[in-house]
């Protein structure tokens, strides 16, 4: 199966996005299909002919195009094009309407005069509900083609029931007609529903500004180093791996790569949310579209195209607006039932007008603004347009959310787990004391112990290597262990230089039967350091002490999720006593100490059979498990593939402010959608009666109709000014 993306274009209501979503889901080979109607959008999971999609999106009356196969320029071309020709059709009907307006207010006001002439009125309102309103009858028609409800079909019921009647009326009755005609109706209702389209467009692409502020990051060009040593200008799309780039002071870094010559300064903010400039100096990494300080930089180009950084983060933050929320399952079958309701309301407001011996007129009138203020354009933008100005602020703030239903979850978390070493702390513990136990120079046990580990990326082995290097050894000349053994979340044994050596905590001593002495160990937890043991031969040499230090922001954030009443804890790998004094110093409510790396998931699924909401954060590498596991994932990382895939949300900056910001930002999406949903329903349970009584025009029905979706959308845009 593969994921295939497409543009839609045509789509106008729930009903809409729900006949696509059956139409691909139709096709033979697709697993799913979900389409999102503020984005335009389709992601289908399939095994089949891609163009077949777009065929069975044609059938079904729309526009469709493969999303790879979609030149960026080309398609903001052809929507500018389509813009236009929207906004001169919505100029024609306005210039069209406006005598229709004057008569009304005239016939208010008791001014006969401005009356228009029977034959006039028809001739007026033709272009405007056949020509500005063709969409909608061409749409209505492809709908009944598939036995599917619409907003076209009651636009075009609508409109078409007053154009038609009128028309009836004036070829009967001639100049008796007037006064009894409702072509000024159905030109204000297309006219409004037209320019509320033109409006909800607008808001829409505010509510995806910030996906797009990311696509226009990188560059068009690249200047590159060419065999000869000579300086290049060559498209972005030329550009390969391990070719060598010039970038000067103040442009965008093309692609992400390793600085070769210069120093500089590098703006990640649109990247990473993080507003200081990040110094940069050679072997240093470079993030393609970060803005270069004052330095000139020489860079060797490390990922190119799909595979840097920034594209990663593009496809994750389109990944996560197309998709579709729990409660969006609800609306679709709400939108299913609910054209079909409609016209029955509709026929049922016909018949009662016409029993109850109010004349045709009157029944015409009632029926035909029922189906007006019906349309379920704001129920089918209410969730989307939430979700993806919500998805957007966050990504601008340095926060990926990739799992749309992991917002919806994140909105009930009560309880906050963190990892210690590398999410609460720096991850670059420093070896702060060392006690001898076997009557050995310490320096020996730093050599043992450094060599033990030579070549480990661990926290610990850099914590060994520093200090044995800052005391002026050289670690790159001590001899490579044999035999080497791991043991997840006990320790490491080898032998070096003849000597049998093992480096661990108290489970590995257990595990060699090695009987150990705690009193110096007791000391240096009593301090919060971590206790490494190393063992000679099988006999206790020497007890090591590290500390690594909380990040700096590890306290204000703690109490900020304190501040809403949500329970914090940490989960270590330490003994208890350095665990806890860990915990105490950062005010953690609970403190789950020795618990091994393979165990961390069973540790989160324990907290939640007690019936925690439970949100885990760690370095989305070891904590992999426990970060699936858990309600709700947050991987600290740098962008870096492991922590993108790890977990549901991933901080593109290890800042832990940033904590308390998710699930705030998750909390405010869901509101916002809650929030539309009820406004979107409330138009519907207010105006369906009142229409149904009589007490609406088809006109004001029209308005109504138009500015429920137009301040559906504007709400959702008021995420846009969320900030962290």
């Amino acid at each position: 199966m593969s994921t295939v993306e497409l543009e839609i274009d045509g789509m106008t209501c729930a009903g809409c996005a729900s006949r696509v979503e059956k139409a691909l889901a139709s096709v033979p080979g697709v697993s799913a299909a979900s389409v999102n109607l503020a984005l335009e959008r389709a992601s289908v999971e399939s095994d089949g002919d891609a163009r077949s999609l777009v065929t069975a999106v044609e059938k079904a009356g729309y526009a469709a195009w493969l999303k790879e196969d979609t030149d960026p320029e080309e398609q903001a071309a052809r929507a500018r094009a389509a813009d236009r020709q929207a906004w001169v059709w919505v100029g024609v009907s306005v210039v069209l309407t406006l005598p229709f307006l004057v008569q009304m207010v005239a016939m208010a006001l008791g001014i006969h005069a401005l009356m228009m002439p029977y034959w006039l009125e028809p001739l007026l309102a033709a272009p405007v509900v056949f020509g500005a309103g063709a969409r909608f009858f061409s749409g209505a028609w492809h709908a009944v083609l598939t036995r599917s409800g619409t907003m076209d079909v009651l636009v075009a019921m609508g409109t078409g029931a007053a154009y038609f009647y009128s028309l009836y009326l004036v070829l009967t009755l001639g100049a008796g007609s007037e006064g009894h005609l409702y072509f000024e109706a159905a030109a204000v209702i297309v006219t409004l529903v037209l320019f509320g389209k033109r409006l909800e467009a607008w808001a829409k692409q505010g509510t995806s500004a910030a996906l797009r502020s990311l696509m226009n990051l990188r560059p068009a060009t690249a200047r590159r180093v060419d065999a000869n040593g000579r300086e290049e200008t060559v498209a972005i799309e030329a550009v390969a791996t391990g070719d060598v780039l010039i970038v000067l002071p103040g442009e965008r870094i093309p692609v992400d790569g390793r600085i070769l010559e210069g120093q500089s300064d590098s703006d990640e903010s649109l990247i990473t949310g993080e507003s200081l400039p990040v110094p940069k100096k050679p072997g240093d990494p470079v993030t393609g579209g970060a803005v270069n300080g004052d330095g000139l930089l020489k860079v060797e180009a490390v990922a190119v195209g799909r595979d840097t950084t920034l594209s990663k983060i593009t496809r994750l933050v389109e990944r996560a607006q197309a998709g579709k929320a729990p409660v969006q399952k609800l609306v679709d079958r709400v939108s299913a039932i609910f054209v079909p309701t409609v016209l029955g309301i509709a026929l049922v407001t016909f018949v009662g007008w016409l029993v109850a011996g109010y004349g045709l007129e009157q029944a015409v009138t009632a029926g035909v603004s029922v189906l007006v203020i019906a349309c379920p354009c704001a129920l089918g933008l209410a969730t989307p347009t939430a979700m993806v100005a919500g998805t957007g602020a966050a990504a601008k703030a340095g926060i990926l959310i990739k799992d749309i239903e992991a917002m919806e979850r994140a909105a009930s978390i009560d309880t906050v787990l963190f990892d210690k070493t590398g999410t609460l702390t720096e991850g670059h513990p420093v070896l702060s004391d060392t006690v001898d136990l076997s009557g050995v120079d310490t320096s020996d046990h730093l050599r043992l112990a450094t060599a033990l580990q030579r070549g480990s990326d661990h926290p610990l082995a850099k914590a060994f290597r520093s200090a044995f290097e800052a005391a002026d050894g050289d670690a790159a000349s001590l001899p490579s262990p044999r035999n080497f053994t791991n043991r997840p979340g006990e320790g490491v044994a080898g032998e070096v230089d003849g000597v049998s050596v093992a480096l661990g905590n108290r489970a590995l001593l257990s595990r060699l039967g090695v009987a150990l002495d705690t009193n110096a160990a007791q000391k240096m937890e009593e301090l919060g350091e971590t206790v490494v043991y190393l063992v000679r031969d099988g006999k206790p040499a020497a007890v090591f002490g590290f500390r690594d230090a909380p990040r700096p922001m590890a306290v204000a954030a703690l109490a900020r999720l304190k501040e809403r009443g949500l329970a914090t804890g940490m989960v270590s790998g330490d003994s208890q006593a350095a665990a806890d004094r860990v915990g105490r110093d950062l005010g953690m409510d609970l403190v789950l100490a020795g618990v091994r790396p393979d165990r961390k998931a069973k540790t989160v699924a324990a907290r939640q059979q007690d019936g925690a909401r439970v949100a885990m954060v760690g370095d989305g590498i070891n904590d992999a498990p426990a970060l699936v596991q858990a309600d709700l994932g947050i991987a600290m990382g740098t962008g870096s593939d492991v922590a993108l895939d790890a977990a549901p949300v991933t901080l593109m900056r290890s800042d832990l402010m940033l904590v308390p910001a998710v699930l705030d930002i998750c909390r405010k999406t869901v509101s916002k959608i809650r929030q539309n949903l009820f406004w979107a329903f409330i138009y519907n349970v207010i105006g369906l009666p009142l229409a149904a009584l009589g007490f609406l025009s088809p006109a004001v029905a029209g308005a109504a109709m138009a500015m429920s979706s137009v301040s559906v959308v504007t709400s959702s845009l008021l995420l846009r000014r969320w900030r962290p």
